[in-house]
């Protein structure tokens, strides 16, 4: 069986930033062994694969190791190859996944994901994972992720976490974002997997869930730009709606072609 397959860097307007995310279009579901081994293969931190359902697509994401929950740099670069590759005409692009309707607006070269709010609460910090940190935070709250908030962006930046003491926790499917507020943007962020193969998400949507209503009520203001600060470096443009979190990006295509399953 051949597929088509796109890979694509997310949250970024220049190749080689962002969040690279493979991207496989499907007629009709495979079996989830299969999914989970072309993801495998792929060896970048998200595949995304989607299936045509009428005038919506259901959407699933796999890390090389485990089915995700939500993902934000896969959706926008499912978003991206549908509007640039496979030239889908409308400008609101409709998903269905494990975290419900998540929809796409498309305004030129910026994407705008729709995706649920998750504001986190205040939470005890587990002791493996204070033990695997080289600095402590201020603040420590929890939704589907860890939200460990610092008082400088150099902190964020220059963090150092022990990565086999971490591995000792199993965070399924979270992880550990770390944050504070911005030099030059309104916040900053990185975002770590325990037990993961990679240790250290570029860019991820889904945490700014989180991010967003935090930092909203903590700045208070409703619009917001935000930078993660891997190496890749990810630029978001941040609109808290309540119930809703509006998280923008831009894409770049690297690569498009062809996997044989047999």
């Amino acid at each position: 069986m051949q597929l088509p397959l796109y890979q694509i860097d997310a949250f970024t307007d220049q190749l080689f930033g962002g969040n690279p995310a493979c991207v496989v279009p499907l007629a009709a579901w495979p079996d989830d062994e299969l999914l989970l081994k072309i993801a495998k293969e792929n060896a970048v931190s998200e595949t995304a694969y989607f299936v045509p359902n009428g005038k919506q697509f259901e959407l699933r994401w796999f890390t090389p190791d485990i089915e995700m929950d939500l993902c934000g740099h896969a959706t926008l670069a499912s978003a991206h190859a549908l509007k640039t590759i496979l030239n889908y005409a409308e400008d609101t692009i409709v998903f269905t996944s494990r975290s419900g309707i998540l929809q796409v607006r498309v305004e030129k070269d910026l994407y705008t994901l729709d995706f649920p709010s998750r504001k986190p609460v205040p939470a005890p910090l587990p002791e493996i994972i204070a033990q695997s940190l080289s600095q402590q935070p201020r603040a420590v709250l929890k939704a589907r992720d860890y939200v460990l908030v610092y008082d400088h962006e150099q902190e964020v930046r220059n963090i150092r976490i022990n990565r086999q003491l971490l591995n000792q926790i199993n965070l399924d499917p979270g992880g550990v974002i770390i944050t504070a507020k911005g030099d030059d943007c309104d916040f900053v962020s990185r975002f770590f997997t325990s037990q993961a193969s990679i240790f250290e998400d570029p860019v991820t949507g889904s945490a700014h869930c989180s991010l967003i209503p935090y930092w909203s009520e903590q700045l208070g203001k409703k619009e917001m730009n935000a930078l993660q600060v891997s190496e890749r470096l990810g630029k978001l443009y941040c609109v808290d709606a309540g119930e809703r979190v509006f998280i923008s990006g831009r894409a770049r295509t690297y690569a498009t072609g062809t996997l044989w399953t047999e």
